[in-house]
């Protein structure tokens, strides 16, 4: 591959310049000047699971649906809190 064909399109040193430039422009414009590459990904999450009695895992479910956010990040909001408070 030559060394021409490692450039971007935008010619941005950075990220923030990358996303300057496609901010302001279309990739219909340049579509000539791209090629097909193979990536892959490799993405991994971590959950882990902790027991909460069921009367509080419904409260906790209601008061997550009236707030509109499921109750995985309503509890996750709440721990976050608490554990800035801990520090």
């Amino acid at each position: 591959m030559s060394k021409e064909s490692n450039k971007s399109i935008s010619g941005a040193q950075s990220y923030l310049e990358a996303g300057e430039y496609w901010d302001s422009h279309d990739l219909g414009d340049v579509w000539e000047r791209t090629e097909e590459v193979e990536i892959e990904v490799d993405l991994q999450s971590e959950k882990r699971y902790y027991p909460v009695e069921k009367e509080l895992s419904d409260r906790i479910t209601r008061l997550a649906h009236s707030k509109g956010v499921s109750s995985e990040t309503l509890i996750n909001l709440w721990l976050q809190e608490k554990a800035a408070q801990a520090n």
